[in-house]
């Protein structure tokens, strides 16, 4: 699914990297736990979150995520969206709960990162 597919089912803006909504993802994870997003996220993914931290940005780049969603209208900090430039990952924040948001991306084909 394209980037671009995911802003629009779930309603959001994107905060920086526009020029790259056309690349593709594989598989969602939503989680406010980094660890577990190391523990079992591949490549390709896109992270759904709450949480709002500079760690996240981390923990997207080691894993190679091309997107982050932040749900519940949550904004990342100027210090946060600069780190995404630098490793050209798309934000984007939601109105949506984190439950709706994931639900919707399945329902919409986006498949869940299996262990």
């Amino acid at each position: 699914m394209k980037i671009s597919e995911i802003a629009t089912l779930l309603d959001a803006k994107v905060l920086c990297c526009e020029e790259s909504i056309s690349h593709e993802v594989h598989s969602a994870c939503g989680s406010d736990m980094m660890s577990d997003v190391l523990a079992y996220v591949k490549n390709q993914a896109v992270l759904l979150t709450g949480l709002v931290n500079p760690q996240v940005i981390r923990t997207a780049m080691m894993m190679d995520m091309r997107c982050i969603v932040f749900v519940r209208d949550k904004n990342p900090s100027d210090e946060m969206i600069e780190l995404a430039k630098e490793a050209d990952i798309v934000l984007l924040s939601s109105p949506k709960r984190m439950f709706d948001a994931c639900g919707i991306l399945y329902s919409g084909g986006l498949c869940p990162n299996e262990v």
